[in-house]
């Protein structure tokens, strides 16, 4: 474990945030903008294709200077050159944090317990781009010789939402005579439904899971396999039907796969960011090898940004640092992630897993209780559909939702007035949350006396702006390496291991007992809590 943690209450920044969040709390943003008409082109920062307005965050130039004080007296720098350099910063697993390494250009060297690990990086990059070739040009035949036409990643967790998020937004990229799926629930409808129009003579399945061995990813292959098997009849079909994205050559070998089609990578690699490693096999299939170099380059120009540039003007710690301003000092319990560009109606969904898993810690890297609250909910939908949702809390309920509103210049589908409608609503929806509405300004409109408190918009509420030319392959790499550091930044903030997810195996410990009882021919002997013991006898009587 690492030396005993400064806590977090003792650094002179955060003690100086505590009294400033005090004084900054009853100033509105109206009186902000107001006093200080260079805010709106002050507060922002640009790098990697990507403009990221601040100014409607409820922050000083006081503010931000604490915060970035705060950022220098927790280590931000020296952890950031640790993950970086291949120090073993997930301390509790002992393990490297290199998803940076992914990405890194040949002429780069990362090394991890004195091996440089770009090259094998590289060597697998190049396996799946003849894989990915050979796949999106006919030339792999299944076993009836037939080309392979369907695609269905089997994962779990970072081994499915990562890749399912990178089809949906990249798929205005994709070959579109090659259909993908994507199966990751255990629930068999979620398996039913992928696969009831295909032809397994033209399908090939994509198996992830680094050991082989996660249940549910393992249930939904043997699914797989027996489907297949059920129409191509012999065992050797599945050589020609099935890949694996594991390390477990043992396993593969013995499900059937051809350990030649066998896609690895390493203990260093995180499952919430490992969509840039063999686990994006499917994307790359999708989108083609120069598409996803494309991606990668996005994320390393991030990674670079990140690592080189000063706080001041650094996209992914400012982010970081304005989440851990709301999460701590204004007891905002969640950030809303609003993506205007329906390609990326899964990017929420994905980030819940990178930020949550990351950063839903109680206690620090040496073990002792947090003093503060950690990892916010992240949540969110495309705009403008969220507007007919939940929009209304956020500008007129009672909780505080910081949001990230993503938007592009340039829509890669024009049609018509559609773009200009799109992004007039993310520029409309952040000023209305932060200036809203007054009561004279109500009743200057006429609105009846008992009708004003229902129209007035305290506002108040802060947001953040990012956008783009467009949503390209280099764009969302940039835009995902964004939030990993971010998340990052927060983690070593709260001196909390980001890297590791303990919170995950106490479920599975429990499921894979009460899967025995429940499948059990006989009356099993059930030592749970009332409430348990009684679902589970209710389930066996039902079956």
């Amino acid at each position: 474990m690492t030396d005993r943690i400064v806590p977090l209450s003792s650094r002179p920044a955060w003690k100086a945030l505590q009294q400033r969040a005090e004084s900054i709390r009853p100033q509105q943003l109206r009186e902000l903008f107001k006093s200080d008409p260079t805010r709106g082109t002050r507060f922002n920062a640009e790098a990697c294709g990507l403009f990221l307005d601040y100014s409607k965050n409820r922050i000083t130039d006081e503010t931000l200077k604490l915060l970035i004080d705060l950022a220098k007296q927790s280590g931000l720098r020296e952890h950031t050159e640790a993950m970086f350099t291949g120090q073993k910063i997930n301390t509790t697993e002992n393990r490297a944090v290199l998803h940076v390494a992914l990405r890194a250009p040949k002429s780069e060297s990362i090394k991890v317990d004195g091996e440089d690990v770009v090259p094998e990086v590289h060597k697998v990059l190049d396996k799946m781009s003849a894989f990915a070739d050979k796949i999106r040009s006919g030339a792999w035949l299944g076993y009836t010789d037939k080309p392979i036409k369907n695609i269905i990643n089997i994962g779990i967790g970072g081994s499915d939402l990562g890749p399912v998020m990178a089809y949906e937004a990249l798929r205005h990229y994709s070959q579109r005579d090659l259909t993908f799926r994507f199966v990751s629930n255990v629930d068999g409808t979620d398996f039913a439904e992928a696969t009831r129009d295909l032809d397994p003579e033209e399908t090939l399945f994509l198996v992830a899971s680094k050991t082989f061995t996660t249940l549910e990813t393992m249930t939904n292959a043997h699914s797989a396999r027996t489907w297949t098997l059920a129409k191509l009849k012999q065992t050797e079909a599945i050589a020609k039907h099935f890949v694996a994205l594991s390390t477990n050559t043992e396993l593969v070998s013995k499900f059937g796969i051809d350990t030649d089609n066998m896609f690895g990578f390493w203990d260093w690699v995180g499952g919430r960011y490992s969509m840039d490693s063999a686990i994006g096999l499917s994307t790359m299939i999708a989108i083609g090898p120069n598409n996803f170099r494309a991606m990668l380059e996005g994320f390393h120009a991030m990674d670079v940004h990140f690592r080189t540039t000063p706080l001041e003007q650094n996209l992914p710690a400012l982010l970081g640092l304005l989440t851990v301003w709301y999460t701590d000092f204004f007891d905002a319990q969640t950030v809303a992630i609003l993506p205007y560009e329906q390609y990326l109606k899964r990017f929420p969904a994905y980030l819940q897993q990178l930020t949550m898993e990351s950063n839903g810690k109680h206690v620090t890297l040496d073990g002792t209780p947090v003093e503060t609250q950690t990892g916010p909910i992240y949540w969110g939908e495309p705009g403008t559909n969220g507007q007919h949702s939940f929009y209304q809390l956020i500008h007129q309920g009672t909780r505080l939702i910081p949001a990230d509103f993503i938007g592009f210049y340039k829509a890669l589908n024009p049609l018509g007035r559609h773009h200009d409608m799109l992004m007039a609503n993310v520029f409309a929806q952040a000023e209305a949350l932060a200036f809203g509405k007054t009561a004279e300004e109500v009743r200057a409109e006429g609105v009846p006396e008992p009708l004003v408190p229902h129209k007035v918009f305290e506002g108040n509420r802060p947001s953040n702006t990012l956008l783009a030319e467009k949503l390209t392959p280099h764009t969302l790499g940039s835009l995902i390496a964004l939030y990993e550091h971010s998340v990052f930044t927060q983690g070593v903030i709260w001196s909390i291991d980001s890297f590791d997810q303990w919170g995950v195996e106490l479920g599975k410990v429990l499921a894979t007992k009460i899967l025995g009882e429940l499948e059990s021919p006989t009356e099993p002997k059930l030592d749970h809590d009332t409430s348990t013991t009684n679902l589970i006898n209710l389930y066996r009587s039902h079956k």
